[in-house]
């Protein structure tokens, strides 16, 4: 869980990569594999062994049954899970929550933060680009709904289901403030699309492999039509993956719908993601219980001694990957109970603070946990937080 920087300081990462590196930087068995696998060739626009073996284990790992579909971003990924949705049902339309992240691209940078002024009402959102540059009229097929209220997802659906391609959405709201879904929301939502006719996707690219083997549909017990990975799924390489029904997928092995690449499944990746599945599987109930053991520990250490500075410190998620904020609230149920009610200004010096002590954090709030951290650095981080809240 350490990195240096150029004058030679020693750091405890939590950015780690902003997720991939879910066994901590380089480790061994990894290194070693891609540097042996690599020695055959790098790309081969075909298929190869190595590619069956890391479908098998995958299909192994994760409660949706499906062929499997490879790619390198996340934000890739997506995009092929829009179009084959869009190709599948004739429809035009997809629904996307307030919150999410599904990548940079012109058709899904919307609403990720955006400034409640101009954000619409609550029940009616607005689409708000996240970026200059993106295309006039990239949110045409878009619709905006809030996330975690069921009531409002079925006067949603009264208005656009009949229009929907799919709902794009992540399980756990990884990308503001480490949000679970409330009870029986997800399968209210399952139930929605399955109502309409509209696919239900799961964006998986930070759950995936990171918060159980079977990622937030282990977890939660709701399967998707289809589902993304990326990230944690080849240890700090670039692999993303799709899996999903036979009956959608065979679109994209056809050839009705399109996607290609010429890096997919290179052998770098792919080689990546075979070492980092098969330390998985060696004991996958003794790897997720010891990374989720040592990011509780982090949380604990964390709420402690928030409470023992009388900081207002909020800390929310799961062990493997959470949020630190700072609020009078126990719980953020949505984006705007975050942009509420979330002092990020507070945030960032904090972070800062946390810096000049040893300890590196990402610029949003979200922590990483790795295989590779040790209980020596959870309890040194656990100090320097002490520090930095003392301080700020």
């Amino acid at each position: 869980g350490l990195m240096w920087d150029v004058d030679g300081n020693e750091y405890v990462d939590y950015v780690m990569g902003m997720g991939p590196n879910i066994f901590g930087h380089a480790p061994d068995f990894i290194v070693d594999a891609v540097a042996r696998d690599m020695r055959d060739g790098f790309v081969f626009a075909g298929q190869m062994e190595l590619e069956l073996e890391v479908t098998e284990m995958v299909q192994s790992s994760v409660p949706l049954k499906g062929p499997v579909r490879y790619a390198s971003s996340g934000t890739e990924i997506d995009q092929v899970a829009l179009r084959l949705a869009r190709g599948y049902t004739g429809r035009p339309k997809y629904l996307k929550f307030e919150g999410h992240y599904h990548g940079w691209t012109d058709t899904v940078a919307f609403s990720v933060h955006p400034p409640l002024d101009e954000a619409g009402p609550f029940d009616s959102p607005i689409a708000v680009p996240e970026s200059g540059g993106i295309a006039s009229g990239s949110d045409k097929d878009i619709v905006i709904a809030p996330w975690n209220d069921l009531d409002a997802l079925k006067e949603v659906f009264k208005r656009h289901g009949n229009d929907l391609a799919c709902v794009l959405t992540e399980p756990i709201l990884c990308n503001t403030n480490c949000i679970m879904p409330r009870p029986g929301y997800l399968e209210g939502m399952r139930e929605l699309c399955d109502q309409y006719g509209v696919l239900l996707i799961f964006d998986e690219v930070i759950t995936g492999f990171r918060v159980a083997l079977g990622g937030a549909q282990e977890l939660l017990g709701v399967e998707p039509d289809l589902a993304t990975y990326a990230k944690a799924l080849a240890g700090g390489f670039p692999l993303s993956m799709m899996i999903g029904k036979p009956e959608i997928m065979e679109m994209l092995g056809d050839g009705r719908v399109q996607h290609g690449g010429s890096f997919n499944s290179n052998v770098m990746s792919m080689s990546a993601g075979r070492a980092g599945l098969k330390h998985i599987l060696e004991n996958p109930d003794r790897f997720y219980a010891d990374l989720n053991a040592r990011g509780s520990r982090l949380i604990e250490g964390l709420k402690r001694v928030g409470r023992e500075v009388e900081s207002d410190l909020q800390v929310q998620g799961l062990g493997s990957t959470f949020w630190t904020n700072f609020t009078t609230k126990e719980e953020i149920f949505d984006y705007r109970d975050h942009a509420e009610n979330v002092n990020e200004e507070k945030y960032h010096r904090f972070a800062q603070a946390m810096l000049e002590r040893g300890i590196r954090l990402s610029t949003n709030g979200r922590w990483h946990v790795a295989s590779s951290h040790t209980n020596a650095e959870v309890d040194r981080t656990i100090e320097a937080a002490r520090s930095a809240l003392m301080a700020i």
